[in-house]
């Protein structure tokens, strides 16, 4: 079983069960005992993480039903009486009516023989006054069954602790259900019933966990009557379908039920433990739903006082559990680094993911025209870091999607014998489908597929994350709407500058991007687009295949996202639409300051005959606009040499003795991000501006390339005081314009 998102356990929905009809019209085989034996399963050999249990050693476990598919756990803690989460039962705030609900009893594999089990329908479900919300507490329910349970060696009851009673923190106690066993991955045919072992968590230690950022930048507050199980690692859990199941604790030879699966942050995830509902606390509102119940619910005495589990940290220094994966001595050497050798085919480089499976382009081994799956396993070899000889191949699984799309070129390849972990071999991180990877954040390119060899030092290929927005829209569509952060994005794109300097464009080599959190590397990216030379690459973002490669794998290592500074204000949440495009890409688009110095990628320099430069405007791949009064001198009749660079305007020192004269154009945001040209300066005036709008007609004939904002494209009108858009804009629009306005053909292009 593993856990849960923020999210009850309540997804998990399994067909109706053969055979399971309410049996009111049995007679029962077994008289109920007149004292109420509790939490002694038959004697037997003993979820995410977990394991199927044995047949009966659960007795007191049930599966609630709601339109014939199991929907939640229960405990059985009397014959008439079922013990499960409110949450299961409350939706919207109305409580759903009893009628909708049966309780299965007995049964072990909801797929299987039904010989011992049988289902009990519903009379009455009672939640307490104050539950509103999970994460508010209260989340307990008794469900009164129409008629009493047949106990028997496969259905029995389980103690209750007293409100008195105490669990010591470390204790080894089990949850069972037959929830998913992974997060989005559910229990496989013949579900049957899996339990887990966890631990107890303090207070102190489990809240030292909980507020820390983890899973969605979420922290969270316990409340009283909430407890904690599970491991700071994480990777053992319960996750969507458990709710409402128990945890039970073994003490003196019986079993108590020390809380019930409420909810979680994910599904076994490091550093979030799962949330129960504590059980003694409600011991008085227990006794006082069930009085007059003959017999009622078991609660034993304590008999022992119970003594501090040495595995359980202090609460005052609790320990903060680092991630497994990632972890490199060096940016370029990377200890996940695996070439799969095929015969008769060049070396395919992939990564290893878990001790089991290496991940890898499915288009090194998928034959283009046949797509049969190779059936020469025998003869494969994969190399891994630090290992004298060569892995064996057991099996070869490609994604569904392989052969036909290209952001789903993935194959997971499964080693013959696990290998084990250490510095020199251990996997990298891949991240779940919410991870948001930062802008500017640091990343390499790391080899992938059948690419050429690295071109240089592996420093030359250090990059930078540009934000969702700009990359998105350079090659998304006009108008579409960007993912915010917590959405897969549609693509990742690194600033580079090595390819430039060496002279090419590696157009046919083949990357992973990798990135890097806290010191810990994930693999961000995968296969680049298909893009020619149009800077910055793209790479097909690895988010949306985090649950397949998990439901394969069964033990890759998804990690959390490490950093969450989202900008101020949650200013990268704010829905952005793409601006317009032509054939070179969205224009308008600006890149982070950080990006290769440049703060304006249209800015240009130009540099007319003497030790005079002037502003210009990028608006076209050949043509630039300036204001005329730069440019033409008075007097003269013809236009003087003009030379004009571009990419390095304000990154590079200007010529000794020369100086800029003309005051920088307006320019103006929309609401959408993109950036708009609004005019250029008035000699002798930086309030003053040549409005570029009533030239478009001349712009347009002349360039033809040039993008217009559309009619209904307006800028956004910073605050007052802001220095993009003068107020006074307006006075520019009676001023002269032709006259200040001058297209220069470039030809060629001078690059900075």
């Amino acid at each position: 079983m593993s856990q849960h998102l923020l999210l009850p356990f309540v997804i998990l929905a399994i067909s109706p069960i053969p055979g399971a009809l309410h049996d009111s019209a049995l007679s029962p085989t077994q008289e109920e005992p007149e004292d109420l034996d509790c939490g002694r399963p038959e004697p037997s050999t003993r979820i995410m993480g977990g394991s199927e249990a044995q047949p009966g050693s659960w007795p007191w476990q049930v599966s609630l039903h709601q339109r014939g598919g199991h929907i939640c756990g229960g405990s059985l803690i009397a014959p008439s009486w079922v013990l499960s989460a409110a949450h299961c039962f409350v939706t919207n705030g109305t409580l759903e009516p009893a009628t909708e609900w049966s309780v299965l009893l007995g049964v072990h594999s909801q797929d299987g023989p039904l010989d011992s089990a049988h289902a009990r329908a519903v009379a009455a479900i009672l939640v307490p006054d104050n539950y509103s919300s999970v994460e508010l507490g209260a989340d307990l329910a008794l469900l009164r069954l129409a008629s009493p349970a047949r106990l028997g060696p496969a259905v029995r009851p389980i103690c209750l602790p007293r409100a008195s009673h105490r669990f010591a923190h470390g204790t080894a106690c089990w949850a069972t259900g037959w929830g998913d066993i992974q997060e989005a991955d559910p229990l496989p045919l013949p579900w049957a019933l899996q339990e887990v072992e966890l631990r107890l968590l303090g207070e102190a230690a489990c809240q030292c966990l909980y507020s820390r950022p983890g899973p969605f930048n979420l922290t969270f507050q316990l409340l009283p009557g909430m407890l904690c199980a599970g491991y700071p690692e994480g990777r053992r859990d319960t996750c969507q379908g458990d709710s409402g199941g128990p945890l039970v604790c073994e003490e003196g030879g019986q079993w108590f039920q020390a809380g019930i699966t409420s909810f979680g942050f994910g599904c076994g995830r490091r550093n979030r433990p799962g949330v129960f509902t504590a059980v003694a606390p409600y011991e008085a509102w227990i006794r006082e739903q069930v009085m007059g119940s003959e017999p009622g619910p078991a609660f034993p005495t304590q008999s022992w006082e119970p003594q501090p589990s040495p595995w359980e940290p202090t609460d005052e220094n609790c320990t903060i559990a680092l991630p497994e994966c990632g972890k490199a001595p060096r940016p370029g050497t990377w200890p996940w680094e695996a070439r799969v050798m095929v015969p008769g085919s060049r070396p395919c480089h992939g990564a290893l993911v878990s001790e089991s499976w290496v991940l890898a382009p499915a288009s090194c081994f998928l034959d283009p025209i046949n797509s049969d799956l190779p059936r020469d396993l025998d003869n494969w070899r994969v190399l891994l870091p630090s290992r004298p000889r060569a892995e064996l191949v057991a099996r070869f699984m490609p994604h569904e999607n392989a052969s036909w799309d290209d952001t789903s070129d993935l194959a997971l390849l499964q080693l013959q014998t696990p290998v084990n972990l250490s510095t020199a071999l251990r996997p990298v991180c891949l991240p779940h489908p919410e991870h948001y990877f930062l802008p500017r954040s640091r990343c390499r390119l790391a080899r992938w597929g059948r690419g050429e060899p690295e071109p240089g030092p592996s420093t030359l290929l250090e990059a930078e994350l540009l934000g969702g927005w700009w990359c998105h829209c350079l090659y998304g569509r006009q108008g579409e709407s960007v993912p915010p952060p917590g959405d897969p994005p549609h693509a990742l794109c690194p600033a580079y500058q090595e390819e430039e300097e060496a002279g090419r464009c590696w157009n046919y080599s083949h990357w992973s991007l990798l990135c890097q959190e806290e010191g810990t590397w994930f693999l961000a990216g995968i296969s680049d687009f298909s893009s020619g030379c149009l800077r910055p690459r793209a790479f097909y973002p690895l988010q949306t295949h985090g649950p397949w490669i998990s439901h394969v794998t069964r033990g890759a290592y998804l990690e959390d996202q490490l950093t969450w500074d989202w900008g101020p204000e949650g200013e990268e949440t704010e829905t952005q639409a793409c601006p317009p495009h032509t054939e070179h890409g969205a224009c308008g688009l600006r890149p982070e300051p950080a990006v290769m110095g440049i703060l304006w990628p249209w800015l240009a320099e130009v540099h007319v005959a003497g030790n005079q430069v002037c502003t210009g405007i990028l608006v076209a791949p050949g043509w630039v606009v300036a204001a005329t009064h730069c440019v033409l001198r008075p007097g003269f009749t013809t236009v003087p040499y003009i030379e004009v660079y571009l990419g390095r305007a304000g990154a590079s020192p200007l010529p000794q003795g020369h100086q800029v004269t003309s005051a920088p154009p307006l320019l103006c945001q929309t609401e959408g991000g993109s950036w708009v040209l609004m005019g250029m300066a008035v000699r002798g005036s930086q309030e003053l501006f040549a409005a570029i709008g009533p030239e478009e007609a001349w712009i347009a004939q002349t360039v033809g390339e040039a993008h217009f904002l559309p009619p209904n494209g307006y800028p956004h009108w910073p605050p007052e005081g802001s220095d993009l858009c003068p107020a006074d804009l307006a006075r520019a629009s009676g001023s002269p314009q032709a006259a200040l306005l001058l297209l220069l053909l470039l030809l060629p292009l001078i690059q900075g």
